[in-house]
């Protein structure tokens, strides 16, 4: 199994749990804030973990809104999913945004969003001067149509 190496950024975040699957079969970890925070409707806000880690290389975190507080509350992420690279050590923090019509106050300790980590492969780049023909060409924003 992979490694995902986690560094607490504050001794007295111990008693938060670290980036963890809910069930067996969940593709994500959750997130939790590291301090009690109120999100106005229309507010945007740097949601602190407390945390930094240790991404493997060849792999990304991807930041992840949680359905719950979307369904419940308005609440999602910004820029989703939003990309950690292998190289970067500093604290994670989670670009919030309520879309509600009443403000939220999440607690310390809360799951804010999820974490998924995934491989991704490296491409070389081939400036060309055509490109291969595809049934579906340039057909853009529904071009398929509606059912």
């Amino acid at each position: 199994m992979l490694e995902l190496r986690i560094k607490r950024l504050d001794q007295n975040d111990n008693d938060i749990a670290l980036p963890q699957y809910a069930t067996d079969h969940a593709a994500g970890m959750d997130l939790r804030i590291n301090r009690t925070i109120e999100i106005a409707p229309g507010e945007i806000l740097m949601a602190p973990t407390g945390i930094a880690m240790e991404i493997p290389e060849g792999y990304e975190g991807q930041v992840r809104p949680r359905s719950g507080l979307a369904a419940k509350h308005g609440i999602t992420c910004l820029n989703t999913p939003g990309t950690i690279d292998a190289d970067y050590r500093g604290e994670l923090k989670v670009i919030l945004i309520n879309h509600g019509k009443e403000p939220v106050r999440f607690e310390r300790g809360t799951r804010i969003a999820q974490l998924v980590i995934s491989k991704y492969q490296k491409v070389s780049v081939l400036e060309v001067e055509e490109l291969q023909e595809s049934v579906r060409a340039e057909g853009g924003f529904g071009h398929t149509g509606t059912h």
